[in-house]
């Protein structure tokens, strides 16, 4: 069975996009830890990312910062922090996540956001993408 995240890649379940290549795509955590909290996979479908092979991975990480780059300009923090946890769904994904202190990566803090939060954070994002 197709993970919710390969769902998203083929349409079936909607997102809040931030960018896309061949085979790559960003979209907004719907439970964000904080405002511009983004999801960065593979669109290959595979559960854990040290499986990945190395091109994949290594694009993986070279897409994220393009997309890390871009939510710095849009979210004001000092870094955008990296998380690679693997437990929550099975397909490889890093979270990039606006921070502040160590304290903002803490995953007890997932909140529900509204669509309308998103798609404004969303757009926001978009402007500074460069990809």
């Amino acid at each position: 069975m197709a993970s919710i995240f390969s769902r998203i890649v083929a349409g079936e379940i909607p997102c809040h996009k931030i960018a896309e290549s061949e085979n790559y795509l960003a979209f907004l955590d719907i439970f964000p830890v904080a405002k511009g909290h983004t999801l960065v996979i593979p669109k290959k479908e595979i559960d854990y990312i040290f499986d990945l092979d190395d091109d994949t991975l290594a694009g993986l990480h070279v897409f994220a910062k393009k997309v890390a780059l871009a939510i710095q300009k849009a979210v004001p923090c000092e870094r955008i922090g990296v998380a690679v946890v693997g437990l929550e769904v099975p397909h490889a994904h890093v979270h990039l996540i606006p921070i502040n202190s160590m304290a903002d990566m803490n995953f007890a803090n997932k909140r529900a956001a509204s669509q309308e939060e998103l798609a404004q954070v969303a757009e926001s994002i978009r402007k500074f993408w460069n990809g």
